[in-house]
C-alpha cells in the first residue's frame, strides 16, 4: 500500500481546501495537470505529517521540472 498524500488547493467558496488522500501516482498526475505547483503545500507520512511546499520534495520537483524545463 502506498503513501497517502494530501495537498492544499484554493477553492471557489473556501480559501483553502485539503484534498486527499491520493496515491503517489495520482500526485504525479495532479502535478502534470497543473493542479499542484512548487508552492503547493503537501502532507504525508513521508513529510512526518507536516505541511511542506512541493518544491522541498525531490521526486515531485524532478517530475515538475521534467514537465516545465523552461521554468528552471
Amino acid at each position: 500500500m502506498g503513501v497517502g498524500w494530501y495537498y492544499m488547493a484554493s477553492g471557489w467558496i473556501r480559501k483553502n481546501r485539503r484534498f486527499g488522500p491520493i496515491s503517489e501516482a495520482d500526485l504525479l498526475s495532479e502535478i502534470a495537470k497543473g493542479k499542484i505547483n512548487p508552492e503547493t503545500l503537501l502532507q504525508s507520512s513521508k513529510t512526518k505529517d507536516k505541511w511542506v511546499p512541493m518544491n522541498s520534495i525531490g521526486p515531485a520537483m524532478k517530475h515538475w521540472k521534467k514537465l516545465h524545463p523552461e521554468e528552471d
